[in-house]
């Protein structure tokens, strides 16, 4: 099959990854323009549900170098947008963070790390753990945070932590599970993926844990069998 037969393929693939990342930030610019919701909110619901598009990227067998691409493009696009707000709902937020820009380029990362090695269930277990772990945690440890502690001048939670070890958990046991079934390494590695995504968490300074949470779970892929 020649180069050129495969061009359609990918254009269509591309443009279903598009048309859901368009609808993801509209709904977001929506909230964050047109409601009275919290700021906070219209990001989580950009930092979800992008990277819930690592999923469709895998089910579809998008080439590596897209999600690469995809990843440096929405890293520039943020660092533009700390500057000149083209986009609200990607940095309302009431704090010093570069978590928008990390979280582009720890998806570039391990889209470039392992998918020429065909082990794609790794890079979104990755992604997947900043993006519901990170998100939720943020969310219930804002509005239920009761039980507080600071890590390096920063204030974090029980209640969020907790969150992002229970979600940490489900998340790669799911994966796991679906690539390679009820086995020791199953519950091992994603025991050990949700103490370290939760210890990595409560250290967020400048929104870092959006680099160091997906690709320390890159590492802890050495630990399951293939």
């Amino acid at each position: 099959m020649s180069v050129f037969s495969e061009i359609p393929t990918v254009w269509l693939q591309i443009s279903l990854v598009g048309i859901w990342l368009g609808s993801i930030l509209l709904i977001a610019e929506g909230l964050s323009r047109f409601t009275s919701v919290d700021s906070e909110v219209s990001r989580k619901v950009v930092h979800i549900g992008t990277g819930n598009v690592i999923l469709l990227a895998w089910w579809l067998e998008i080439p590596g170098w897209v999600g690469i691409a995809a990843g440096i493009l929405a890293g520039a696009i943020a660092l533009i947008s700390y500057q000149i707000p083209i986009l609200p709902s990607l940095n309302s937020i009431n704090r010093r963070s570069l978590g928008t820009f990390f979280y582009a380029v720890s998806i570039a990362v391990l889209v470039a790390w392992f998918w020429p090695l065909q082990h794609q269930e790794y890079a979104a277990l990755g992604i997947l753990v900043m993006t519901w772990g990170d998100g939720l945690a943020a969310v219930i440890g804002q509005k239920y945070g009761k039980h507080l502690y600071r890590v390096g001048g920063m204030q974090k939670s029980w209640e969020g932590s907790a969150t992002m070890f229970l979600v940490s958990f489900a998340v790669s046991s799911s994966i796991l599970l679906s690539v390679q079934g009820s086995v020791w390494q199953t519950w091992a590695v994603s025991a050990v993926v949700a103490v370290v995504a939760a210890s990595l968490e409560s250290v967020s300074l400048w929104g870092i844990d959006n680099l160091t949470v997906p690709d320390r779970r890159a590492g802890d892929r050495f630990f399951s069998i293939d």
